[in-house]
């Protein structure tokens, strides 16, 4: 593969490593013939034309086509969201600037249902990987959006997995029923792109075995509530009783999403006392940060709910506050389905669940924490730390 622009683009854009390393093998202790993540069409294909030497940063054959570059970069991480995974093999291959899988002179023919744009990246000793390529075209004549194939490998796994397919926020054709489709194999496929120049960039993350059936999972039983870490929140519409949004029904996540965003949930067991010191620690957060963070109290004790009732109790709570940059909204319940807060899938009998996210994509899933400052340090560091080259760059227009 050809790297001579990558050469130039090392200079500007930090955190880009070529070296790779191993990763401690997993132990699995599956039935006899169990495949991880279930049989897939093609899986040999991933091994022919392996190169020989695979670094953590590869350009596709489709870069030399006349449409848009796309840069694909993230982080590989374990199934805890946290431990970066060096080692893994990641491949992808996708369509040309004209939706097809099209062929050259050269092409294994045993590949020829993958095309020639095709890629092998290893994550360095970070977990970072970075992939180079053209951004694909639909399929002619088809309502499928368009997307990139990408399958995993993992040293100490006995075979390959495929993830979600990466797809585009902007694309018209992603519609609301089919992301909710989605599966979610190594976290959320969407991809949401910045402009650097004539280049479009995705920060994209993988979480390995998220979703991926028969995966051996060391990590343990834990309290479960809402979406986890490289999942996407997804889209809901409380009713806002204090903030900027006030006396509407307004998505947080769809408006204030460009950036990080805080979503804090209590169900039915709230703690008026641990509640307050959340809300001050995120005022805190926020008069620091400003249109770079967006906080959000969803309140959805269902126990004897009444829509006014609610709207004054909030009210009164962010007066007595003089909270200026959270809001605080309430729902029904958090399974109720008018709001479409259920597909979020918070637990509504534990203390708490917060969710920090970057760009609509989860980056930490905190659940029955206490406000403490361990924590607060936790989520003022990790909110320092995923900021990174992308972080204020600007989003296409859709």
């Amino acid at each position: 593969m050809e790297h001579s622009y990558i050469s130039r683009m090392m200079l500007g854009l930090a955190g880009i490593c070529l070296a790779c390393s191993g990763q401690t093998p997993k132990k699995v202790s599956n039935p006899p013939g169990t495949v991880i993540g279930g049989p897939f069409e093609n899986r040999e294909f991933m091994d022919i034309g392996l190169p020989e030497h695979i670094n953590s940063v590869d350009t596709t054959a489709g870069w030399s086509q006349a449409g848009q570059k796309l840069l694909i970069t993230g982080t590989i991480f374990e199934k805890d969201g946290i431990t970066p995974a060096p080692g893994v093999l990641v491949y992808v291959y996708h369509t040309d600037i004209h939706g097809y899988y099209a062929e050259k002179p050269g092409l294994d023919p045993r590949v020829r249902r993958h095309g020639y744009i095709r890629s092998w990246v290893k994550s360095d000793k970070d977990g970072r990987y970075n992939i180079y390529t053209v951004r694909p075209a639909a399929y002619p004549n088809a309502d499928e959006p368009a997307h990139i194939h990408p399958s995993i490998r993992e040293p100490g796994l006995p075979n390959a997995y495929y993830i979600d397919e990466f797809v585009f926020d902007d694309d018209p054709l992603l519609t609301k029923e089919k992301r909710r489709r989605m599966q979610n194999r190594g976290g959320s496929g969407i991809l949401r792109t910045v402009e650097k120049g004539e280049l479009q960039i995705a920060e994209h993350n993988i979480v390995l075995g998220l979703h991926i059936p028969d995966y051996p999972d060391s990590t343990g039983s834990k309290l479960q509530s809402g979406m986890q870490v490289g999942e996407d929140v997804l889209s809901f519409t409380p009713t806002h009783a204090w903030g900027p949004d006030k006396g509407t029904r307004t998505c947080p996540v769809c408006k204030y999403g460009r950036y990080h965003g805080i979503l804090y949930f209590v169900g039915n067991s709230p703690d008026w006392s641990d509640i307050s010191k959340w809300l001050l620690f995120f005022e805190e957060l926020g008069g620091r940060r400003k249109q770079y963070l967006t906080t959000f109290f969803v309140y959805g004790n269902e126990k004897e709910y009444d829509a006014a009732k609610r709207n004054r109790e909030l009210e009164d709570l962010g007066r007595k506050l003089n909270l200026q940059y959270v809001a605080l909204t309430h729902v029904p319940s958090f399974k109720d389905r008018e709001s479409d807060i259920y597909l979020n899938g918070i637990n509504p009998g534990v203390e708490n669940t917060i969710l920090i996210y970057k760009r609509s994509n989860v980056i930490a899933n905190f659940v029955d924490r206490k406000p403490n400052e361990t924590v607060f340090d936790q989520i003022s560091d990790l909110l320092g730390t995923s900021e990174n080259d992308y972080f204020l760059l600007p989003v296409p227009d859709k």
